[in-house]
């Protein structure tokens, strides 16, 4: 479930900032740039990004992200269970305030 959030923590992160550099995005995500490298690798062999290099950049380090169709629905559906999970989570606690009320 922490690596579903993972991703969809990247996946957002890619669609508003595709040019941001792999620092900048392991450092905005708390991620280690080796974590990064694996999410961003295991969401390309999904098909859900492409990475594309600057090819006039003489910077071939730098690289652009961009969100594949494939990519967008991932984003959709990780979305929607990331929800599903904080109203469940959100439906227990006022169980246990109820309980706790009542006693």
């Amino acid at each position: 479930m922490e690596k579903d959030q993972d991703f969809l923590n990247l996946l957002r992160k890619i669609n508003s900032r595709p040019n941001a550099s792999q620092r900048e995005l392991a450092s905005e995500l708390g991620f280690s740039l080796g974590k990064l490298n694996y999410c961003l690798r295991a969401l390309k062999n999904k098909g859900h990004i492409k990475i594309e290099n600057f090819k006039k950049n003489k910077n071939k380090l730098n690289y652009f992200y961009v969100l594949t169709p494939r990519g967008f629905t991932e984003k959709t559906k990780l979305t929607i269970n990331f929800m599903k999970r904080k109203m469940a989570e959100y439906d227990e606690l006022k169980r246990e305030l109820k309980k706790r009320n009542k006693s």
